[in-house]
């Protein structure tokens, strides 16, 4: 196949699409694909040569991705390496402009797709080009400042429901650019992961926000896909750091995402390299916490375990790359894992963790068919194959599937829908139908019996949808299958039911599913004939005899279906005439299932069902617009199917009718037709619909009936009439597929040759198709030609005449002439040459030749002919003329006219939107039905043939890249002129239109955009208002089109921004009307949303042209034009220059022409212009080229504008232009070794080491004088040193080669000089002060950046030069308590702090003498609502500075944080803003921690509750450096350990009382001396608030530390859940339930439960009661690593069923529920020795009652032996509750010995009551199945028991 195809093509294509060999003009395709090839070859390549980046190069890349969307990758591999190549040196051009290498980057994705392809032999990509630009873009410097504009970034102007959307496109630049890595790590050099590694390993420090960034670009760059001899290069450098760094952290840090994906893809792409068996009970374990399920009552969730839990994708690509393999563990725990979550999965559970239970259970049988097909099925490629040792067996797969079925069963049902198990089961069952497939006919077949549940029909149907190939096709492992298919099918038929939409629409489904796969042959015969048939096949046969019936039934329900909806009974006359969305639906249904049973007859069966649905549409007559197109679907259907014998029964009868109607003249001119002759014209026109070779036979009365029903007068009449015509047509010029049935040839020989139940469930075979095509023949297109000319030529004559005046038209025949014209241009579009005209030259310049390619699509056309596209195009110009002139408001022939205008541009016989909707239908179709197991396209024949077809019409409809020619330009002006008329509609309409047209002809934009821009422009004082708002919605475009008013590029934008501006004075523009406004807001959103920053250089690198050049050389075919010489391309760098310049003399006009617009002698310019205009400046702002300076000044003017949205704009402008004028500072690579004084650094340990000791905060050695500040080497980033130093470090150079500072002001550019003299006015600062001190919002104003940017800049570029002039207005707001004050003097302050950077050593210490005085007072006027922007101003401050730079601030913040001035709340406010300053921080700054740490122990008995959480807080950030990670030295931070100790001694009073511990209420007045106890309270409610804080932001939780308080947290917390206790209780449960959630290590559980066997000795039994829900979570969040710990299984066991025995009740009723839980989620079974404990227990003999007098009062304290005996009760029903949703085989004898304590003592009968009613609630629902599992005599007792006695026995 391949030698063949190299021949022709001359070369072994790489993947060619096969789809194209199955056309009808396949033999033509090599020669096309070809030259098209060969044209983008040398195109191409001519263009990077030429330097010529637009249009050049994009043009062509484009038609690059369009020829693989037609033809696949269909070229040689040497091709194939050198356009990945080409395509990766210019995506990673260092300037391209974003939208363009967003471009070139999807074209590049769609190269390197398929990785088998090209093996790492045949292609190397280096990783750091694309690196550096994936940081260029992702972690822009600049774009916060405005200076850089990324597609779908977060914009300055959007309102909130852009925002939505912004979500959901975010940033498809940043899922471009990692798909774009995702697809060349494979190709990265060996060496690339060392690279790597010592690349970002510096980054790792966990404390800082580089730590995210660092694991992801892991995540995202580090290759896996190495050949296995290659691993040390590979993954064996990283991964046990990188386990490890995962296997310790505790409390799900957001990075840890990342680090999961990258595990799951390192563990699918090396199955079988790494021994994962240690992981595998903490992977198991954290992905059961990752699913959040809800566990007993009293639980807090922990808001980061929802927002970081990890992707269901990455778990379960993980899990199913773990299964197999020698050890078998990973299934022993998936096991482990259904059967603890299977309960989750019942329908009666619902929360908001469901859709990630469904997901889990949907992806993962998919994940692992995926796998197995890579093991068994798919091609071997270069990628390292799988070890035989670690393939998966069969027995793997049955454990696997066995496992999965129990969830999947219940979730068929579950409230979201079925779909998910319905996807889960199609994947199972293509492994194990046998399994499978029993379970969930058991299912089926009887809600297919019960009419009262129609949601279980549903959800079974759709699941057997989902089985059904596995089902039919038998096999060796279900050969029984197929026999299920016939009772399915006729029990299925009652489903088809007018009164329940839903149910109707699922049976469609399943019938025509079910008959795509079946030949509906009636086989019976082949018994007596055949000898050689198996079992099950004679049953197949015998059972084959009931198709017929079925067919007939099926009939009867849908004849059924159309009465019960004829239009006379669904609704009244008045209501609308159009079918309703659901009869649509019900119709479409209806009409494709018909079609597929017809398709899938035989002949004898066929020719019965069209006699029946003959009989039925001829003998009654129905209404045209419900049941009437119903019929009509069903006879087209039948006509489809055989044509012949359908067209000779229907035909001659519709003829006829019509005609015997149609003799009396007068009926031609009614108004109201005769129902009978509509309805067999209906019928006429749907069975029309065939084969066109069909027709033939009948044209004569085909075209009489034409003749005599085109000019009715009734509308409903002509237009059926027009129809038939458009059908005729249809069916004789198009190029279509005639059958569709599932085997080639159908089913028409006698069944002694041919057993169609062979062919049950076959797929079709690609290579023996033969699909019959109907190809239009000589004969059929001269037919096509006759109607033509007898038809729409005379209309085109009348409407000539009418439109030269020579003939008068009603409007109602300029209406039917029109119809009948467009309907001859639908039937026959096909044979219609293009639209003839001049290419227009001249619109861009390009030394490439830019033509359009044509495809071959069947139909060659006749020359000798009249063209009637042109002829059409001509009359309807003129036409449209005449009707503008004369009667404008004949809106119905306008609507007509565009649509045909609209056809002629763009109709070749079919339309878009159909074919988006039939490819979107195609791949519905293949999803539900497809084979994933064994690939290789087997899908059935009919989707096959449907693809094939597809593949035909997307080259019908290709396109991109037409040429723009006068006749084009023409009807676009046409088209203007209708979008800017009267009438809105008619506008709309032909905006529609015309945006389509501006996206399909090449730089067609260009030309209409001047004629647009008329419209708006003020002196064109003719302008009407409707032309006016035309004129803007062209320009605002349509959601998927182009928007004109922002085409990127900059000759476009200087034409239309300004004029947008300008059309503020156009005499047509109101703002009283709310439409013009509302559009104005539109386009300025829209141009904001759109806008990205427009490149400004676009040169082209050498490296780039060297690999062009070899494009341009190598490998066939070989490009025709030649190499370009030197001289062109000299000619091509110069125009490359020359645009460069260009661009930027076209950005320096724009904005030249912005400010025009908002100069003075435009003062009547409206204020929304103003403000779009200065929107659009805003936009203008970048970091390659500095604004012009009358554009700096207008913005520094601006900053003090009475309007607060300019005023807004100017702050995030100034702060822009201040990072433009900065002076660059230079930087030297320093080498750490020398830095740290060190020989050797120690890369091998993290953390506070001796060689980054000297970074740390010493107050001994601070920089105190200028000489120790400059010899001080400050590190200004917080993470560097703490993992370990980067090979070069980079750092500021010395003082002396800085630029200058304090320049005078004629030392300045003239941008600086404009920003000097207005900051260094008193008057403007004046003004400017007060505006930024101005309330916005009231409550909502928060601290901000841009403000805080602005100042920064000042400082930073201007050194302290407007000190003098800012600090008295300083001081004034720092004294001035109001908030707005406040926040403005913070930001200043923060402006300030960051700003003085680089400063010499006398500035920085005049500064803080300023600062200091300032800050204390602003702290002692600290108020709530001033306390977060000054924690905001502090930490911003402190945010990536040297501390020894800030020592003078943390010694001011350190003076004394509580002293108690100004009261609590005071205390409290300056403890958070200090915790913002060291937060920021982290570990450079532990002499500052343990200062803090000793001046704060002896407060934490604080009295107010306020400054209590805010102590906790800081706690948490003093202590959140110690943490337990891998290879991390111990830190000199604070540790928790120390601490607790010293806190245990002083809480020591509270553990030896046994008292209840209360909260003392008189702490509050009670000044005296307060007894330890007191103390010790207070001290304990500080150290849980500490606690609680900590739960989530630490990274390790300290577990030895926190156990020892335990026993006095269990002794405090409540038991009911009451929120009316005190703090002090609540706390402490809230602890509680936090820590039972923690991930524990394996070796922190026997310390665990070691202290929870101590508590439940506790005399006190709140702790003993509390101590069983703490176990609850504790387990099942830690469920696995318990679970491998066999000891610890049986100490829970024994805890509990020592608890089970408590002398308090509701400890022994909680115990059980506890028992219950644990043996639900299979953490204990329940074996014998268990269950005959609790028989003993039960047979514990009761005292005897003693004759008690009714008065006296009973002991209230149990007896020992009764509580012993409860506890068997107890423990029985606790099994029994434990399988709420089954009856396993233990369950009947233990409800029998449960029954026996029906009438025992309370509490006894109270539990066995509770125990039958729950039993009988959960089993309720199944019965029927369940009573299987009872004899006889236990079902007497049970029902006995579960009916409730009766009170009139």
């Amino acid at each position: 196949m391949k030698e063949a195809e190299a021949d022709t093509l001359g070369f072994v294509p790489q993947k060619d699409i096969v789809y194209n060999k199955l056309l009808p003009y396949a033999d033509r395709l090599d020669a096309e694909s070809n030259l098209i090839l060969s044209k983008i070859k040398g195109n191409l390549s001519r263009a990077v040569l030429l330097r010529e980046i637009w249009p050049g190069v994009l043009f062509w890349t484009r038609k690059l991705s369009t020829y693989m969307r037609l033809y696949g990758r269909k070229f040689s591999k040497e091709d194939h390496v050198l356009f990945i190549k080409l395509l990766y040196e210019l995506v990673t051009i260092p300037g391209l402009e974003i939208s363009m290498m967003q471009g070139l980057a999807r074209l590049l994705i769609n190269l390197l797709k398929k990785r088998e392809l090209l093996s790492r032999e045949d292609l190397e990509l280096p990783w750091r080009p694309l690196y550096e630009l994936h940081d260029r873009i992702l972690f822009s410097k600049t774009e916060h400042l405005g200076l850089n504009w990324f597609p779908n970034s977060p914009r300055p102007r959007s309102s909130s429901k852009h925002i939505i959307l912004k979500l959901v496109q975010r940033c498809s630049v940043e899922n471009v650019l990692k798909t774009l890595v995702k697809s060349s790590r494979q190709y990265f050099p060996e060496s690339a992961t060392q690279e790597m590694l010592d690349e970002w390993r510096p980054l790792l420090c966990p404390f800082d926000v580089t730590m995210q960034r660092a694991i992801s670009l892991f995540e995202l760059f580090l290759p896996t896909t190495l050949p296995p001899e290659q691993h040390d290069k590979g993954f064996k450098l990283w991964f046990d750091e990188m386990i490890s760094l995962w296997v310790s952290v505790q409390n799900l840090p957001s990075w840890e995402v990342h680090l999961v994906s990258l595990f799951a893809r390192l563990a699918y792409d090396n199955i079988g390299y790494i021994d994962w068996d240690p992981y595998i009970p903490k992977i198991f374990t954290r992905i059961l916490r990752s699913l959040n399920l809800p566990v007993g009552t009293s639980q807090m969730m922990v808001s980061r375990y929802v927002t970081n839990a990890y992707d269901i994708g990455h778990v379960v690509l993980w899990v199913s790359s773990l299964l197999g393999g020698p050890s078998k563990q990973t299934q022993a725990q998936l096991s482990g894992l259904f059967n603890s979550i299977t309960s989750f999965f019942h329908p009666s559970n619902h929360g908001r963790w469901l859709m990630k239970l469904m997901r889990l259970l949907q992806r993962l049988p998919a994940s692992v068919v995926r796998r197995l097909h890579r093991e068994r099925y798919r091609k071997p490629s270069w990628l390292t194959p799988i070890p035989e040792s670690h393939k998966l067996t069969e027995e793997d797969i049955t454990n696997f599937v066995e496992s999965m079925m129990q969830p999947v069963l219940l979730a068929m049902f579950s409230k979201t829908g079925s779909l998910d198990a319905a996807q889960a089961l199609q994947n199972l069952a293509l492994m194990r139908p046998e399994l499978v497939i029993p379970p969930v006919l058991e299912r089926t077949y009887p809600a297919l019996e019960t009419l009262t549940e129609p949601h279980q029909l549903t959800a079974t149907l759709s699941c057997m949808i989902g089985v059904a190939r596995s089902l039919v096709s038998g096999g060796q492992r279900f050969p029984e299958g197929p026999t299920h298919m016939l009772p399915l099918l006729m029990r299925a038929l009652p489903g088809v039911d007018p009164n329940d939409f839903s149910k109707c629409m699922i049976t469609f489904q399943f019938i025509a599913t079910f008959v795509t796969l079946v030949p509906l042959v009636d086989c019976s015969s082949a018994l007596h004939e055949r000898t050689d048939l198996t079992e099950v096949e004679r049953e197949m046969c015998s059972a084959s005899a009931e198709f017929e019936d079925f067919v007939l039934l099926f009939m009867d329900r849908c004849f059924a279906l159309i009465d019960s909806s004829t239009l006379e009974q669904t609704r009244e006359e008045t209501e609308t005439e159009k079918m309703t969305h659901l009869e649509s639906l019900v119709e479409l249904g209806l009409s494709s299932t018909f079609s597929t049973i017809l398709t899938q007859c035989s002949l004898d069966i066929f020719k019965v069902a069209l006699v029946k649905v003959f009989n039925f549409a001829t003998t009654n007559i129905f209404e045209t617009r419900v049941a009437g197109r119903m019929v009509a679907d069903m006879c087209r259907a039948a006509s489809k199917c055989h044509p012949a014998e359908s067209l000779k029964m229907f035909v001659p009868h519709c003829c006829n009718a019509i005609n015997q109607i149609a003799v009396n003249e007068e009926v031609l001119n009614e108004e109201e037709l005769d129902k009978e002759l509509l309805w067999n014209l209906q019928l006429l026109s749907e069975v029309s619909r065939v084969d066109g070779d069909k027709i033939l036979p009948y044209r004569s009365e085909l075209v009489q009936i034409l003749q005599l029903t085109l000019h009715l007068k009734c509308k409903q009449g002509y237009i059926l009439a027009c129809n038939l015509l458009h059908h005729i047509l249809r069916s004789t010029v198009l190029i279509y597929p005639t059958e569709y049935c599932s085997m080639p040839g159908g089913f028409h020989q006698p069944t002694k040759d041919y057993l169609p139940i062979k062919d049950w469930g076959r797929p079709g075979d690609l290579w023996k198709l033969d699909i019959r095509w109907h190809v239009p023949s000589v004969e059929e297109t001269s037919f096509a030609f006759y109607i033509l000319d007898l038809i729409l030529q005379p209309e085109l004559q009348r409407l000539q005449r009418f439109a030269q005046g020579e003939q008068d038209m009603s409007r109602d025949d300029v209406l039917q002439s029109l119809t009948i014209i467009q309907h001859c241009m639908l039937g026959a579009g096909t044979l219609m040459a293009p639209l003839k005209g001049e290419p227009i030259p001249e619109l861009v310049h390009s030394m490439v030749n830019l033509d359009e390619t044509v495809l071959y699509t069947g139909i060659e056309y006749d020359a000798s002919r009249e063209n009637y596209r042109d002829a059409i195009c001509s009359v309807m110009r003129k036409l449209l003329k005449y009707i503008l002139e004369h009667s404008e408001d004949d809106t119905k022939s306008l609507f007509s006219i565009i649509k045909i205008i609209s056809d002629l541009l763009h109709f070749k016989g079919s339309h878009k939107h159909e074919f988006d909707s039939r490819w979107k239908s195609f791949n519905l179709v293949k999803k539900s039905m497809e084979n994933r197991l064994h690939g290789r396209k087997q899908h059935i024949r009919a989707l096959l043939i449907d693809r094939v077809m597809l593949q035909h019409e997307l080259r019908k409809l290709t396109v991109e890249g037409c040429q723009y020619r006068s006749i084009h330009q023409d009807l676009m002006r046409d088209l203007l002129r209708l979008s800017t008329s009267t009438y809105s509609q008619v506008r709309s309409r032909a905006q529609n239109v015309l945006f389509t047209a501006l996206g399909t002809y090449n730089f067609c934009c260009r030309d209409q955009i001047p004629h647009v821009l008329e419209f708006l422009n003020p002196d064109n004082s003719s302008v009407t208002q409707q032309q006016f708002k035309g004129a803007l919605y062209c320009l605002l475009g349509n959601h998927s089109g182009v928007c004109l008013g922002n085409l990127h590029d900059w000759e476009c934008i200087t034409l239309t921004w300004p004029a947008i501006v300008r059309s503020g004075l156009s005499t047509a523009m109101s703002l009283e009307k709310p439409s013009i406004v509302r559009l104005f807001d539109d386009l300025a959103d829209k141009i904001h949303r759109q806008y990205e920053t427009i490149g400004m250089d676009f040169s082209i690198p050498a490296e780039s042209c060297v690999v062009a050049k070899q494009i341009m050389i190598t490998g066939n075919p070989l490009p025709e034009d030649p190499v370009p010489s030197e001289e062109e391309m000299a000619e091509g760098v110069k125009r490359q220059e020359l645009k460069n310049s260009e661009s930027v003399e076209k950005y320096k006009q724009l904005i030249g022409d912005l400010l025009d617009c908002l100069s003075n002698k435009n003062s009547n310019m409206p204020w929304k212009f103003e403000h779009i205009s200065i929107g659009f400046l805003s936009l203008l702002l970048r970091d390659d080229q500095q604004l012009p300076p009358p554009a700096v000044m207008f913005f520094v003017k601006s900053l003090n504008h009475d309007s607060l949205y300019v005023r807004k704009v100017a702050i995030s402008a100034v702060a822009g232009i201040m990072k433009q004028i900065k002076r660059p500072h230079k930087k030297v690579p320093v080498s750490p070794t020398e830095l740290c004084g060190v020989k050797e650094l120690c890369d091998k340990v993290a953390g506070d080491r001796a060689d980054n000791q000297w970074l740390q905060y010493n107050s001994s050695s601070l920089p105190r004088t200028q000489k120790d500040w400059d010899q001080t080497v400050f590190v200004e980033k917080t993470h560097w040193g703490y993992h370990s130093w980067p090979r070069k470090l980079m750092m500021y150079a010395p003082m002396k080669d800085q630029p200058k500072q304090n320049l005078s002001r004629d030392e300045m550019t003239e941008r600086e000089q404009i920003i000097f003299d207005h900051f260094s006015d008193p008057v403007f600062i004046n003004q400017f002060i007060e505006f930024l001190s101005l309330e916005d919002r009231k409550g909502k104003d928060k601290f901000s950046p841009r403000r805080f940017c602005l100042f920064k800049g000042l400082f930073r570029n201007f050194n302290d030069a407007f000190l003098p002039v800012l600090k008295p207005h300083m001081e004034r707001l720092v004294a001035d308590t109001h908030e707005s004050k406040q926040r403005c003097v913070a930001e200043i302050i923060s402006g300030l702090i960051r700003g003085c950077k680089h400063w010499s050593y006398t500035k920085v210490e005049n500064l803080w003498e300023v600062l200091c005085p300032l800050l204390r007072i602003a702290l002692t006027n600290i108020t709530i609502e001033t306390y977060a922007d000054w924690g905001t101003c502090i930490a911003t401050a402190c945010e990536s500075r040297d501390p020894r730079k800030l020592y003078w601030l943390f010694e001011l913040l350190m003076e004394s944080p509580v002293n108690g001035e100004g009261g609590s709340f005071v205390d409290a406010c300056r403890l958070y803003v200090l915790q913002g300053g060291l937060a920021q921080q982290e570990w450079r700054v532990p002499e500052l921690l343990h200062r803090l740490l000793q001046y704060l122990e002896p407060k934490l008995t604080q009295v107010y509750k306020n400054v209590r959480e805010r102590i906790g807080s800081v706690l948490t950030y003093i202590f959140m450096i110690d943490v337990n990670l891998p290879h991390t030295q111990p830190t000199t931070s604070p540790r928790i350990s120390d601490f607790t100790e010293r806190i245990l001694l002083q809480l020591k009073p509270l553990n030896e009382g046994d008292e209840e511990i209360q909260n003392h209420v008189m702490e509050e007045n009670d000044v005296g001396v307060q007894d330890e106890r007191t103390q010790a309270i207070k001290l304990l409610k500080t150290v849980l608030k500490w606690m609680i804080a900590s739960a989530g932001r630490s990274f390790s939780t300290a577990v030895p530390e926190q156990l020892r308080l335990l026993p006095l947290l269990f002794k405090i917390a409540p038991v009911e859940n009451d929120d009316s206790y005190d703090e002090l209780k609540r706390d402490a449960k809230t602890c509680l339930s936090l820590m039972s959630q923690g991930l524990l290590y394996p070796d922190q559980i026997p310390m665990v439960l070691s202290a929870l066997q101590e508590i439940a000795g506790s005399s006190s039994w709140h702790a003993r009661y509390t101590v069983l829900t703490y176990l609850q979570i504790m387990v099942f969040y830690n469920l696995f690593t318990f679970m491998t710990d066999q000891k610890a299984v049986n100490d829970v066991r024994s805890l509990v069923i020592q608890l089970l025995e408590d002398e308090q009740l509701e400890v022994r009723e909680l115990a059980a529920t506890t028992l219950s839980g644990f043996l639900q989620c299979n953490f204990l079974s329940m074996d014998a020795p268990m269950q005959a404990h609790f028989e003993a227990l039960c047979k514990t003999s009761l005292p005897k009652k003693r004759k008690r007098e009714l008065s006296s009062i009973v002991d209230t304290i149990p007896s020992a032996d009764l509580v012993r005996r409860h506890a068997g009760v107890l423990g029985l029903s606790a099994c029994i509750l434990s399988s709420p949703y089954d009856v396993p085989t233990w369950m009947p004898q233990l409800l029998m010995d449960l029954s026996a304590h029906l009438n025992d003592t309370q509490p006894i009968e109270m539990t066995v009551k509770k125990t039958l009613s729950n039993f009988r609630r959960t089993h309720h629902d199944n019965w029927q199945q369940h009573k299987q599992q009872f004899t006889d005599d236990q079902l007497l007792v049970l029902t006995d028991l579960l009916v409730s006695p009766c009170y009139y026995a």
